[in-house]
């Protein structure tokens, strides 16, 4: 799937066309505001699942956040635009086993918050171009389930490793549309490969190295 991920992003990237037909185009802006809604697909992975003593079922494996980038673009070669910028992105996900089970496991609340710098490489013209992105920085996932709790009213407390800052690479790409000369809608597909973590729990390993893909939508600003 992540390959096909890669090809579909590259084939983009080479037949994305100019968003108005104009002569000449304009160039592609200093600097772009993304601001996009997001769905991180994470799965649900055995190794991940029992570094938290449950069970993989348990796992929301879909969240939902949102994330905002800012991205400078500070030279231009040929036909390729290069830029740099950084993106924080968070996502949330709740598993809820159905009432209807005589011995319904725990709830589980799954969190991922990122922040990370990117260098971009974009192809098109001021009124639309898709881009090329990667980049590093450092990520948080929280995974609770409910049976952490001290007492029903208590909020949940965090595990160790929950705590724990993560090296995480990020890489991927997307297009921006501008139907207004400082308003945009916008994609970008993304995969966030992060590193393991430390075990938290006597008995269990620690979080295993995870890649993932998460998809956004929103509106740019020039």
């Amino acid at each position: 799937m992540i390959r096909a991920v890669v090809c579909s992003l590259v084939l983009l990237c080479v037949c994305v066309a100019p968003a108005r037909a104009q002569d000449p185009p304009p160039r592609i802006p200093l600097f772009v505001v993304d601001v996009q809604g997001n769905i991180a697909r994470w799965g649900q992975d055995p190794l991940l699942a029992d570094s938290r003593d449950i069970d993989a079922t348990q796992l929301p494996g879909t969240g939902f956040g949102g994330q905002l980038g800012l991205h400078l673009h500070v030279f231009r070669f040929k036909a390729i635009t290069f830029g740099i910028g950084g993106q924080v992105m968070v996502s949330r996900g709740r598993q809820t086993p159905s009432s209807e089970l005589d011995n319904p496991p725990a709830a589980v609340t799954e969190r991922f918050r990122s922040v990370g710098a990117q260098l971009s490489l974009n192809f098109g013209n001021g009124n639309g171009w898709s881009y090329l992105s990667g980049g590093i920085g450092r990520s948080n996932w929280s995974i609770i389930p409910d049976f952490r709790r001290s007492n029903p009213a208590a909020p949940v407390e965090p595990l160790e490793g929950d705590d724990e800052v993560l090296k995480t690479i990020n890489y991927g790409g997307g297009a921006r549309w501008f139907a207004k000369s400082h308003l945009a809608f916008s994609f970008d597909v993304r995969l966030y490969a992060i590193n393991p973590g430390v075990a938290s729990l006597a008995g269990h390993g620690g979080s295993p190295r995870t890649t993932f893909m998460v998809i956004g939508a929103g509106v740019s600003l020039k």
